[in-house]
């Protein structure tokens, strides 16, 4: 495969570095980021667990010190005095049985949705169009609540989610290029904690094995380990 200019010059840049301290590798990857847009800097990490067995999968949402502002329309399922509760605390849609309606008829123009407990078996018809898209309500997500308000207020301050995949990674975005590097790496070094509190009891031996971070359209570095715990 015939490599791009700025390919070579990545290569030829980091070619006998093979880990990067997280100092050196925030300052890498911000110097071959693209002038033409704000790039998403990714945190990739390989755990120590058995990603087939369904009790060491891990799921959650986090709130980073650092967050990048972003307009995020919300949906909420409810009925009753719920429905005013989510349009005061910022939904953007809120509804209850013609909500699920107008979702059964392709009408999807929301980024993230909430629906309270007493709406769910009205919106899980809903599985199959919003599970794909990963948008159907989730009580370990916070997004199955009684609490509209915080879940709301939430979701607009732009909380990250992150699962594993079948290969046992964790990819979540931890910040925009345009962050300071201490920024940068304040959130890397905080997701990095939470994600170690989800350990399953049953997974053993070391469970953040290895990581690397890499930007939208930059190459992935490996950090070393110890230049963040």
């Amino acid at each position: 495969m015939k490599q791009t200019k700025k390919n070579k010059i990545i290569t030829n840049e980091i070619k006998d570095k093979i880990i990067f301290k997280i100092e050196e590798a925030i300052a890498t990857s911000k110097k071959f980021a693209s002038k033409k847009f704000d790039e998403t800097l990714d945190v990739i990490v390989v755990l120590g667990i058995d990603a087939k067995k369904s009790d060491q999968q891990i799921r959650g949402i986090i709130s980073l010190p650092k967050m990048p502002s972003k307009k995020i329309k919300i949906a909420v399922f409810a009925d009753g005095d719920d429905l005013k509760k989510a349009k005061d605390s910022g939904a953007d849609i809120v509804g209850s049985e013609e909500l699920v309606d107008k979702v059964k008829d392709g009408e999807i123009n929301f980024d993230k949705c909430i629906s309270t407990p007493g709406m769910m078996p009205k919106v899980s018809v809903l599985g199959q169009i919003l599970g794909p898209k990963g948008l159907m309500p989730n009580p370990k997500l916070g997004t199955v609540t009684n609490d509209l308000s915080s879940a709301i207020k939430n979701i607009k301050s732009g909380q990250v989610e992150y699962k594993t995949d079948k290969a046992g990674l964790v990819h979540a975005p931890v910040g925009k290029i345009s962050f300071s590097d201490e920024e940068l790496k304040k959130n890397i070094v905080f997701f990095l904690d939470e994600l170690k509190k989800k350990k399953p009891e049953n997974s053993k031996g070391v469970f953040i094995k290895k990581f690397f971070i890499t930007s939208t359209m930059g190459p992935g570095l490996q950090v070393d380990s110890t230049s963040v715990m």
